[in-house]
């Protein structure tokens, strides 16, 4: 006979099989009130279990409507919550890693049942299938950003993932330029026509997506400041779009030094020839007026900028890295311009003075007298081409 449950504390009975089964009424994501069953191969295991149902439901923490499986959470996060809400990058890359990595390997697993070891077991899986620890680790962020969301939307009560290690991700090895390396290549981009993109890349540290997405609206020539304010994205279906940057402060008022602003100006010349050389086909948006535009007005492609910027470092004969990479010197390039520590911090957006002199300090080297010779020589080089 089945132990008498008080008041309010559900049933507990024997079935056939030698199991017991445990019952009570709780509320469920519906708003609706089900009766839900929790099994045990002993009495107090069954009970153990069914008190937890009823802490949740004490707690205002609803059982699932439904049984979800892995799959089909994902794809319903997909769809109704990154896709409305985040960037379409963001977007098309979490798509990628759910499709390719954690649905084949994870998506028929039912969603509460989930288990710490199962995660350790997938992550594992691909550890052995030799897929590289950086996409290993965007693979298991990923699966913590759905599993978060679903705790939100009151799916599950915690995330197994978060008991996961991350993988070990190591760092790029490669090292940005040094400052002669920097106004080497910048000597020799001298006369292409994103030329004063480089300049802004190697001395402000930009990304490329700023970079492309920089208007003349945003540069302040009198005051020697400019306001970041969009970037270039391409999204598929839609082709190249200007879009507002991520953050407040990407937007932040940056100063603009005098070499970066002549750089500018001789742009602004060229965009113009470029204009009138391009007559009627000269296709650019009034409310885009991008400075970096393509020759016929047009917004530049990122993808195609950085090839564009492999070929002119193929050109210089300067040791091979990307623009990503590039944009780290800026530091180094500010100390030899001269540029206030108070400026640079602002430029290098950090948020003590300390970090920008312990940059400044470490400019030293054999070479430094030669890099401050050809950066003189380089502000004084006419326009080329």
């Amino acid at each position: 006979m089945a132990k008498r449950r008080p008041n309010g504390g559900g049933t507990i009975t024997k079935r056939k099989d030698g199991r017991y089964q445990g019952a009570a009424y709780v509320t469920n994501t519906d708003g609706h009130r089900v009766r839900k069953f929790v099994y045990g191969a002993t009495y107090d295991e069954a009970a153990e279990k069914l008190g937890k149902l009823q802490d949740q439901e004490r707690n205002g923490i609803p059982v699932p409507s439904r049984s979800w499986t892995l799959g089909e959470w994902l794809a319903y996060w997909l769809e109704h919550i990154v896709e409305p809400e985040r960037e379409h990058n963001t977007y098309a890359k979490y798509e990628s890693k759910v499709r390719l990595y954690l649905v084949p390997h994870l998506g028929k697993k039912p969603l509460v049942k989930l288990t710490p070891a199962q995660v350790r077991a997938f992550m594992a899986t691909l550890k052995r299938e030799e897929v590289g620890a950086a996409t290993r680790f965007e693979v298991l962020r990923i699966l913590r950003n759905a599993l978060n969301r679903a705790i939100r939307e009151e799916l599950l009560t915690r995330n197994v993932a978060l008991l996961v290690d991350m993988p070990k991700v190591s760092k790029d090895k490669a090292k940005p330029w040094d400052a002669r390396e920097a106004i080497t290549f910048l000597r020799s981009a001298r006369a292409h026509r994103f030329y004063a993109a480089g300049v802004l890349v190697l001395v402000l540290g930009l990304r490329r997506s700023e970079v492309l997405g920089l208007r003349w609206q945003d540069i302040d020539f009198e005051n020697r400041q400019f306001t970041p304010v969009k970037q270039v994205q391409r999204e598929k279906g839609v082709g190249l779009v200007l879009k507002d940057l991520k953050t407040e402060s990407s937007q932040a008022v940056l100063p603009l030094p005098e070499f970066c602003a002549r750089a500018l100006e001789e742009r602004r010349e060229l965009q113009e020839l470029e204009r009138r050389i391009a007559g009627d086909t000269w296709a650019q948006k009034p409310d885009h007026d991008v400075i970096f535009s393509s020759e016929h007005g047009g917004l530049t492609d990122p993808v195609g900028f950085s090839r564009t910027f492999d070929r002119l470092v193929t050109r210089s004969g300067v040791r091979r890295i990307t623009v990503r990479l590039a944009r780290h010197t800026c530091g180094t390039l500010l100390a030899f311009l001269k540029v206030h520590p108070k400026v640079a911090q602002a430029i290098l957006r950090h948020s003590q003075i300390s970090m920008t002199m312990d940059v400044y300090t470490h400019v030293v080297g054999d070479g430094e007298r030669e890099a401050v010779a050809m950066l003189a020589e380089l502000l004084e080089d006419p326009l080329i081409g």
